[in-house]
């Protein structure tokens, strides 16, 4: 299948793709809710290709696939959207050159201002019959349905520390006072963002210098402090592991969207938490992460239940 997708109209260009290499883009299926009995859909009208098709566009150089869904929602309708459950990757052809486009469920964040544009010239709420019937593409209307029959989620974002000077290099004497690299620092800089677009709110971090750095930037971001959990810290794991895998379940308990930053050691039990609550189809719950790498836990909150796990994601910084 091919479309014109890809095409003259862009305001950048990303850097050339190898031969054989897809081109990657993301965007988002955005819902509101409506008087009516179902949420409504935000479509965009692209002018040059006289289509109607959901808010995507390509990778800047660099960037990370969860950044480029945000900035491409906010570009293209005003609207900064808080990403839900995500959606599957659709592969297609655009000018003969292969495309993915990552998708998520999103909720409306904040608002800006929409101004037409030779891109972009309208966008239009619609139900969710009314914005099948009307995208161009059969592919995004399958989008849609799927997204609108998704459960309403909480992200719990567990997040192993960004890169932190090894031990052997480390003069002091307290492990817990070991602190991030350059690198890590640049991790914990990229993070920001990319928290930000599941719309973290609570801020949870073993009480190490390494986690808490990793995470301080986006609390201060946000507004809000770093809540240390000493029953995430490798020392904390060691001496009490009942403790912490206790510690987790309350935590993964709380709707509020959260950040939950620990280490590589504390990971394993920290997963197997996950995977003893209620799972909805299989799901990526290995527990090796890269060094600022994470696990987006999808849950779904039932009145005076444990969370059912809906989707996960698995993500290097």
């Amino acid at each position: 299948m091919s479309d014109g997708d890809g095409g003259p109209g862009r305001r950048r260009t990303s850097q050339a793709t190898p031969l054989g290499e897809p081109v990657r883009a993301a965007g988002v299926v955005l819902l509101r809710p409506s008087s009516s009995s179902g949420p409504e859909v935000a479509l965009i009208h692209r002018a040059r290709r006289q289509d109607w098709s959901l808010p995507k566009g390509k990778l800047d150089p660099g960037e990370h696939t969860i950044v480029a869904a945000v900035r491409e929602c906010e570009e293209e309708t005003g609207i900064r959207p808080i990403l839900g459950v995500p959606l599957p990757t659709q592969e297609y052809l655009a000018f003969g050159q292969r495309k993915t486009v990552d998708y998520w469920a999103a909720t409306v964040g904040s608002v800006g201002e929409f101004a037409p544009n030779d891109e972009v010239d309208e966008v239009a709420w619609m139900s969710v019959d009314e914005a099948c019937g009307r995208l161009t593409y059969p592919r995004d209307a399958e989008l849609v349905r799927l997204a609108a029959a998704t459960p309403a989620t909480s992200p719990l974002i567990l997040l192993r520390h960004a890169s932190a000077m090894k031990r052997a290099d480390y003069d002091g004497t307290d492990d817990a006072r070991r602190p991030l690299t350059a690198l890590g620092k640049d991790q914990a800089r990229a993070l920001v963002p990319i928290l930000g677009a599941f719309g973290a709110e609570s801020v949870h971090s073993s009480d190490t210098v390494r986690c808490r750095d990793t995470v301080r930037r986006y609390a201060r971001a946000i507004g809000s402090e770093v809540h240390d959990e000493p029953a995430l810290s490798e020392r904390g794991y060691s001496e009490h592991p009942r403790r912490t895998a206790k510690r987790m379940l309350r935590l993964l308990c709380d709707p509020r969207p959260l950040v939950v930053c620990s280490h590589r050691p504390v990971l394993p039990t920290l997963v197997e938490v996950i995977a003893g609550l209620r799972i909805t189809g299989p799901l990526d719950l290995e527990p090796r992460l890269p060094p600022g790498g994470f696990l987006v836990i999808h849950r779904s909150f039932g009145e005076g239940e444990e969370p059912t796990v809906l989707a996960v994601e698995r993500h290097a910084s």
